[in-house]
């Protein structure tokens, strides 16, 4: 059975990255296995560009962390800080024991003013919706996404896309990526 190594031990990312996996591999059955790895990044990443970064790190890292898996996930939320507001959104960085890359992003939604204003003072998001909205621990539930759409769309749910878009060169070995 495939060992699958997500870089978190964060419970909404790795139900997330089990529904991604069975859903692109129905036939399939997984082992899944949590590691607690550095991103390398600030906990807040604040680009695109640093966010994948946080993602690909966390999977590189759960790969020295643990050798024998066969896949590597890292899954990194950020913000990017424009005129329009800031925007909310993940990446997701897969490896796989042969060598291949697999990369994923969220849906991109734009924070409320208050959201914002915490996060541009230095909160992480996830602690800045805990004040706002009075939660505790919304990052590990259902997240910012899951607090403005009273969970239309879950923390969880909104990962599971990226994760299966990731996966997509995996699906189909065939092509050249």
């Amino acid at each position: 059975m495939p060992q699958i190594t997500v870089a978190s031990l964060n419970p909404v990312k790795l139900r997330a990255t089990r529904a991604a996996f069975q859903r692109i591999f129905p036939a399939q059955a997984f082992d899944l296995s949590a590691a607690a790895v550095p991103s390398g990044v600030p906990d807040q990443p604040r680009s695109l560009a640093e966010t994948l970064l946080g993602a690909r790190n966390r999977a590189e890292n759960a790969r020295a962390a643990q050798p024998e898996s066969d896949f590597w996930v890292g899954i990194e939320g950020g913000i990017d800080d424009s005129p329009l507001g800031m925007s909310c959104f993940a990446r997701v960085h897969i490896i796989s024991r042969d060598g291949r890359e697999g990369l994923g992003q969220t849906a991109v939604f734009y924070l409320p003013r208050e959201v914002a204003e915490l996060v541009r003072a230095g909160l992480e998001l996830g602690h800045a919706d805990d004040k706002v909205f009075g939660r505790d621990n919304s990052k590990q539930a259902n997240g910012a996404i899951g607090i403005l759409t009273d969970d239309v769309v879950d923390r969880e749910a909104y990962y599971v896309h990226a994760v299966i878009m990731a996966l997509v060169p995996f699906k189909n070995p065939a092509l050249r990526w």
